[in-house]
């Protein structure tokens, strides 16, 4: 067993490096953003703007500090509570962010969820037959799905299934209140978001899937002539499944950021939405607490996905007892 102790620091130790790999991606990103071409004042004021109003503005949102000055300032203000106000309306940003969070994670969780169960069952599929042709047109969709990115099949769906046949909504989020317009609303983008992961999580575990499958013990069931599917379900699948939780952390991440292009397309209120137009309107406090947002949860799904592997996987837990004793 693992000693209390060894786990709280095993915990500590994951979680100040999740902080430390937070802390370097938003400097990494605070210093993209100020490359973006054209000078913010000048955006936000006009081409008309006197250069009093310019400088006046630069140093009301802190552009006219060095960037080091910037980061330091952005850190100091995240540790009293404080993402900035927008440069438009003065609106604190943390209120824009708490009301788009919740459509942006509406839709990267149900397409997490269509992935993972759709994935699933082509790889069930799949590796019921290694080799024949249910696994070869598998294969062949699987590469498919994952070579296409999410904002081709946003405009084929939005184009095909919405402005030309009209069986989905165009454009929105759904009416306030009318939960079921609001998933009839989702339904597309959901979709255009998970194809690629579809088939990423149907390679991945049907790969899992065969090599647990030829395991001395699952030989050993197939002897005693257990089903079929109960050897896929009970046996095979837990195990094989193992390595793609680690990946469904990255994965929701990368849901995260291709939710950008996602709700731009269908014009969904969100953090995507909020961030694209912050960019196009240099509104750099906005782009800021957003992007400490989304590396944030990006870091943090990674970090619990991989927690829940370590203490699902006997193997890792085997590790980390070994480590611990050692100690």
């Amino acid at each position: 067993m693992l000693s209390r102790a060894f786990l709280y620091t095993h915990l500590a130790f994951k979680l100040a490096m999740a902080l430390l790999a937070v802390a370097g991606s938003v400097v990494l990103l605070l210093a993209l953003i100020r490359m973006i071409p054209g000078d913010p004042a000048t955006v936000i004021l006009g081409s008309r703007a006197t250069p009093g109003a310019v400088a006046a503005l630069n140093a009301r949102i802190g552009l006219d500090k060095p960037l080091g000055w910037q980061t330091a300032d952005f850190f100091m203000s995240l540790a009293r509570g404080d993402l900035g106000a927008d440069v438009f309306n003065g609106r604190p940003v943390s209120g824009l962010i708490v009301a788009a969070l919740p459509n942006t994670m509406a839709l990267a969780v149900s397409a997490m969820l269509i992935a993972v169960l759709s994935g699933v069952a082509l790889a069930l599929l799949s590796a019921k037959n290694p080799g024949g042709r249910g696994d070869r047109a598998i294969a062949f969709l699987s590469v498919g799905f994952i070579s296409t990115p999410s904002f081709v099949v946003s405009v084929f769906l939005l184009m095909t299934l919405s402005v030309t046949l009209g069986w989905f909504p165009v454009l929105g989020a759904g009416r306030d209140g009318d939960f079921v317009d609001q998933l009839w609303h989702l339904a597309l983008p959901t979709v255009a978001l998970s194809v690629g992961w579809i088939g990423y999580v149907a390679r991945l575990l049907r790969s899992s899937l065969l090599e647990t499958l030829g395991e001395n013990h699952i030989r050993t069931l197939n002897a005693y002539g257990v089903s079929q599917t109960k050897i896929f379900v009970k046996y095979a699948l837990r195990p094989a499944i193992l390595p793609t939780v680690a990946v469904l952390g990255m994965g929701f991440g990368e849901l995260l950021g291709g939710a950008v292009f996602t709700e731009v397309i269908f014009n969904r209120p969100g953090l995507g939405s909020l961030i694209y137009d912050a960019i196009r309107t240099r509104n750099y406090p906005v782009v800021q607490g957003c992007v400490f947002v989304v590396v944030l949860l990006y870091v943090l799904t990674n970090l619990l996905a991989d927690l829940l592997q370590t203490f699902l996987d006997p193997r890792e837990r085997s590790r980390l007892i070994a480590n611990s004793r050692g100690r």
